[in-house]
């Protein structure tokens, strides 16, 4: 009979952890926009993540009191949950993210960014123009990510294409089109949590007997993409030719 107030309280911790999930990936269970479940987590993780812990930490302290040992672990369980689901806000106090600028067009190329010629303004669920912002946002990527620069390769323009193409395809970039002739293809690419859709454009050139490749990426939604395309490119990078 003791046990029971903690039994009430693993049933809360799992339908808290259920809850948390739903939220985090109702996009990949098109129950919603990936913005509603990103707004869903920050408001409301660290509350239920809060009452988890508090209530945990309660029934400890009751079955400390009254020496139901069945209950008190439960309420460890409660606590230990509540410590779970906090985690990602513990980490981020002990180690700051780095703060990353408010831009969400990231492209190998500043000067001349690749142009997209297939998706346009149209593009579902798209609230940043795919217009690149001139001067002052290849200011800020340049202080912010340096080593974004373009690809260079002795392999042939039609081989470093080809290349380019495996790599999108083992990032599961969803290609939109691809021109084997203009040497350049348009991609979508989704962010593994929530769901983000950016669209990518590679554009594939000769420059003094090297094939040179430029990408651009570019978010949906948001004025901060908080690194992330910034991350697909690098990743793209590493990825060429390996």
């Amino acid at each position: 009979m003791r046990s029971r107030l903690g039994s009430v309280l693993v049933a809360f911790a799992i339908v808290a952890i259920l809850v948390i999930g739903v939220m985090m990936l109702g996009a990949r269970l098109n129950l919603w926009q990936p913005i509603v479940g990103f707004g869903l987590v920050r408001n409301y993780m660290n509350p239920i993540a809060y009452a988890v812990l508090g209530l945990g930490i309660l029934g400890v302290i009751y079955y400390l009191v009254v020496k139901g040992r069945c209950g008190l672990g439960k309420s460890f369980f409660t606590v230990v949950v509540g410590i779970a689901l906090l985690a990602p806000t513990i980490y981020g106090k002990i180690n700051p993210p780095v703060r990353v600028p408010p831009i969400h067009d990231i492209t190998t190329d500043t000067t001349n960014p690749p142009l997209f010629q297939v998706l346009d303004e149209s593009r579902e669920g798209a609230r940043n123009t795919l217009v690149y912002g001139g001067p002052e946002i290849a200011a800020f990527q340049q202080q912010a990510y340096p080593d974004i620069v373009p690809i260079f390769s002795d392999k042939s323009t039609q081989a470093a294409f080809q290349e380019a193409l495996r790599v999108a395809k083992e990032m599961n970039w969803d290609i939109v089109v691809e021109d084997q002739y203009a040497l350049r293809f348009e991609a979508s690419a989704k962010t593994s949590v929530y769901q983000f859709i950016d669209d990518v454009v590679v554009v594939v050139s000769s420059v003094e007997g090297q094939s040179r490749v430029d990408i651009r990426s570019v978010s949906r939604i948001g004025r901060s993409d908080r690194g992330v395309n910034a991350k697909r490119i690098r990743t793209f990078i590493s990825l060429f030719d390996k």
